[in-house]
């Protein structure tokens, strides 16, 4: 179990993304796998099959430099996560393995630089549910990561298939948080465009993976399931889904509005009445701070949307749920504040 010293008041964001200078070779696999280039002594390229997809910058995987953006916005704390394009679960098992290995052993050892700032949310090949359920059992009891990133669909099955039913299960047994992200690979090729498949795309693609959860089968309570974006669509859709399970003749105890406070979101909206109508829908112990750190899209400063909330608000989704979560998956790490507020985006930097 990894030990966490006492985090510095500030804001904790679930939401923010890494990778390697050098991924693995996987071009003698069969697939469309990401690599990695240098461009110069602090930046690189990421490569899709070969072909130039995003330019990234030592953000992506120097400690030290987060480390120095997370003080200036006072920031206490970072999840970190795999860029989405490599999770590949849309590709052949066997790669995906080496991948997600390998990825988790450098988000291992970017987490042991952070000085117990930085907490690692893995990459599973969830392609293969079996070989999934190891890696997340790794990731959090022997690299003491706090969950998984994974995407909304594995090839052409949603989240909800009961082939993933053990993944799941293992995962509400350890109580994980499991950060669902959309992958720009997989949306619909109408919303190929950046602006609309950032802009649309991406979150009715969450927005679909989230209610076939929703109005499939229950599973086992305790995981912590984190949508990206604020649940994307989502919150805006969620009474017609009440509405088309009645018309079905599936209605039941606990509609799809009642399901979806099980799970959580994150505050990625640009947009105070957006994130109002999300803490409706998953309520406000559900909600936490995410801003894409460190890509162009991302909230700047963390936590700006937060500006327009009430301060006992903006103290949960800022910190509060995120902290309760840290201590619930790691407590007998003293992460708790060592007096002073805890909530104060300045105090981390002066």
């Amino acid at each position: 179990m990894r030990s966490v010293p006492a985090l510095p008041a500030g804001t904790i964001d679930v939401h923010t993304h890494a990778i390697a200078p050098t991924l693995p070779d996987l071009s003698g696999h069969p697939g469309r796998w990401p690599s990695t280039e240098l461009t110069g002594e602090t930046t690189a390229r990421i490569l899709l099959a070969g072909h130039p997809y995003r330019d990234i910058d030592d953000r992506c995987w120097s400690a030290q430099r987060r480390l120095t953006d997370m003080d200036a916005e006072g920031v206490a704390a970072q999840l970190v996560s795999p860029i989405p394009v490599t999770l590949c679960h849309g590709e052949p098992v066997d790669g995906a393995v080496v991948l997600a290995a390998a990825q988790n052993e450098f988000f291992a050892e970017l987490v042991g630089r952070g000085g117990g700032r930085l907490f690692g949310l893995g990459a599973v090949p969830l392609q293969d549910p079996a070989r999934a359920t190891t890696e997340l059992v790794r990731c959090v009891r022997e690299l003491g990561f706090l969950g998984v990133e994974i995407g909304t669909r594995v090839g052409d099955a949603e989240l909800a298939d009961p082939c993933f039913d053990e993944f799941f299960d293992t995962a509400a047994e350890l109580g994980a948080f499991v950060l669902v992200h959309p992958v720009d690979q997989t949306l619909d090729p109408r919303l190929a465009g950046l602006g609309i498949g950032f802009g649309m795309g991406m979150p009715g693609e969450t927005a679909v993976a989230a209610a076939a959860l929703l109005t499939g089968r229950e599973r086992r309570p305790g995981m912590r399931l984190c949508l990206a974006h604020a649940g994307g669509a989502l919150p805006a859709v969620l009474p017609r889904l009440d509405r088309g399970e009645l018309l079905a003749g599936r209605a039941g105890e606990r509609p799809p509005t009642v399901r979806a406070r099980d799970m959580w979101c994150d505050s990625l909206t640009y947009d105070a009445d957006s994130l109002r109508l999300a803490v409706t829908r998953f309520g406000p112990g559900h909600v936490v701070l995410g801003t894409d750190y460190p890509f162009a899209a991302r909230e700047a400063p963390a936590g700006a949307v937060l500006d327009g909330l009430d301060d006992d608000l903006r103290r949960s989704i800022g910190r509060d749920n995120a902290l309760d979560m840290i201590v619930a998956l790691h407590p007998e790490s003293p992460v708790h504040d060592k007096g002073g507020p805890s909530w104060a985006r300045s105090s981390a930097s002066a």
